[in-house]
């Protein structure tokens, strides 16, 4: 199924090329309104999701960075190891890959993510998180292939 490495392909040139232009557009949290509760805000994460150990150190840039390598290299091996049939599968790990190496070049590269997207929901009060936290195109990759893959490894009946 390796002609589903084109996907990963497109998701990490358009990861990197939105984020590229949003580091040259904005500031650190400047906020550019989109539409309501969708907002451009330029933000650096140097943990994992919502900062999981941002605050560490430094360590953990090394630390992910080898662990988005490893997981990487699993789904690649994984998604040329499909048959013919499990193309949702197929997605799931090509959105999977892109997105992560994706955000493995920005942790090698600038030692954070670069993240930009803020979909602001007006239900939870602005003091639960402070930041309001962003997001990227890897990330949303990533997001949407756990719940593709998800969604075909629960459907799909058991082999005995």
């Amino acid at each position: 199924m390796k002609h589903w490495l084109w996907l990963s392909l497109v998701v990490l040139v358009l990861d990197q090329a939105t984020k590229w232009f949003v580091l040259g557009l904005l500031e650190p949290f400047e906020v550019i309104e989109l539409i309501p509760n969708l907002n451009l805000t330029l933000m650096f994460n140097t943990g994992a999701a919502f900062s999981f150990l941002a605050d560490a150190g430094g360590w953990q840039r090394w630390l992910f960075a080898l662990v988005a390598v490893g997981i990487t290299v699993a789904l690649t091996v994984w998604l040329l190891r499909l048959r013919s049939g499990e193309g949702w599968l197929a997605l799931g790990l090509a959105l999977l890959i892109g997105g992560a190496v994706g955000n493995l070049i920005d942790r090698v590269l600038l030692g954070h993510v670069v993240d930009f997207i803020q979909v602001y929901l007006p239900l939870i009060p602005l003091a639960v998180f402070n930041p309001w936290p962003s997001f990227n195109i890897a990330d949303s990759a990533i997001s949407v292939g756990v719940v593709i893959m998800l969604i075909t490894t629960l459907a799909t009946p058991e082999k005995t």
